[in-house]
Parts: structure tokens; sequence; C-alpha cells
């Protein structure tokens, strides 16, 4: 087949172990889904899921061992960090009972969701779709994805960030309020999860600004350590 333009090149995720790396195909957000979270965001319970996405490209690969690199974006001067867990989908499928939901996982990972917070504020107030808050360029910075094999208790692990060395968030994947086969269930009812979609699954408390020249460093128990700078 040819193109009148050549194609980009596929955004991809190291695997730990492997040569290979995973393609990605679509990135889905879930919002405000640990409770803590929720209420310095100004909301409360347990809200029916909702999602957003951000485009394959918008992902910063950084590998095991290695400090990535994040500009600071245009427009903005509230860039907010939000450290989640990652769920590489290796099978995919519409309508996933919960129950169902692991035999579709391939992996995990550590992820960041920057946000332009003055952004999405402004898009809120207004009605307005707040893509431009969330889908910049670089704005899903990413570890390597571990099989789910080698992850071990993933649903119960500490997720934590750190900028320049003090704790900013820090608390446990099993308070998500909507659970990961949960997610899935209800994302994959809206959307026919495919292989190499990426899911990224929410933040707990303690969102705040970043400024240029900081270094996030966030891990999930298992699965490593994801170090960005703010460049």
């Amino acid at each position: 087949m040819s193109y009148v333009i050549t194609p980009p090149q596929a955004a991809s995720v190291p695997v730990v172990g492997r040569s290979e790396r995973f393609p990605i195909h679509r990135i889905y957000c879930v919002g405000r889904n640990y409770e803590e979270h929720a209420k310095e965001m100004g909301f409360t319970g347990r809200e029916p899921p909702f999602f957003f996405l951000k485009p394959a490209d918008a992902a910063v690969p950084v590998n095991a061992g290695e400090t990535g690199t994040m500009a600071y974006p245009s427009l903005t001067s509230n860039l907010h960090h939000e450290i989640e867990l990652v769920v590489a989908i290796g099978t995919g499928g519409r309508n996933i009972l919960a129950a169902d939901a692991h035999m579709h996982i391939y992996g995990y990972a550590v992820g960041l969701d920057m946000t332009r917070r003055d952004l999405q504020g402004d898009m809120k107030k207004q009605g307005r779709p707040w893509c431009i808050g969330k889908a910049f360029d670089q704005s899903a910075p990413i570890g390597p994805i571990t099989p789910v094999a080698q992850a071990g208790d993933v649903v119960n692990a500490e997720i934590y960030l750190q900028v320049n060395g003090k704790d900013r968030q820090r608390s446990n994947v099993s308070k998500l309020i909507w659970n990961i086969g949960e997610t899935i269930e209800h994302l994959s009812a809206a959307w026919e999860l495919q292989p190499g979609d990426l899911i990224f699954t929410g933040t707990p408390e303690g969102v705040a600004a970043v400024v240029r020249g900081d270094m996030l460093t966030g891990s999930v128990s298992g699965l490593g350590t994801l170090q960005v700078k703010i460049a």
C-alpha cells in the first residue's frame, strides 16, 4: 500500500524483559476514580465512571532506569501531575464482564496524566470539551509495561509520586472507586477495546502544579519507577 505522505511511526512502549515493544492503539483515561481526589476536585461519592482520551502519540515512553523528559507545554501556567496505574490491553473485546476482565490484560505500567489545569478549568466553566487541558503533546509519560505474570499484587499496590524528592501523592490501588475489572466492563460497553489500548485508571489525592526543572518520580509497587524531568 502506498500513501500520499509518509505514515508516522507507531507509538509504542517498552516491555519488561522483552526486546519487542507494546504498540499503542488508544489511550483511555478514567476521571476522578479515587474518592479523596474526587473530593479535592469538589466532588463526592461513587459517581458513575466517565472517560476521556489522549492521542497515542501523547505518550512519552521512558525506559527502565532512565529519566524521561517532558517539555513544559504552551498556553498554561498551571501544569499538574497525576500519577496513575496503567492497564495494557492484550486481547480486545466488547461488553467484557468485570469478572472476565483479567483475561484481556497484557500487563501494567506506571503513568502520568499531565494536565493543563487552568485550561481544563476554563473549558469546564464554559461547558465545552476539555481536550485542550488533557490531550496535548507529551501529556502521557509512561514507564515500561510489566506483563501480568511478573506484576505481583497490583490491586493492592502502593502508588506514589514525589516531586524533587518530596511526597506529593501517596495512596493504594485498592482505593480505586471503580476497580480494574469494573473499569474495563464500563469502558468496553462504550468502545470495543483493542489490543494495544492503554487505560490510565485514575489518580489519588495530592495533585498539584509543577514547574520547569522539576523532577517527578512515581511508582506502583511491583512495576518499577517512572522518572520524568520537566524541561
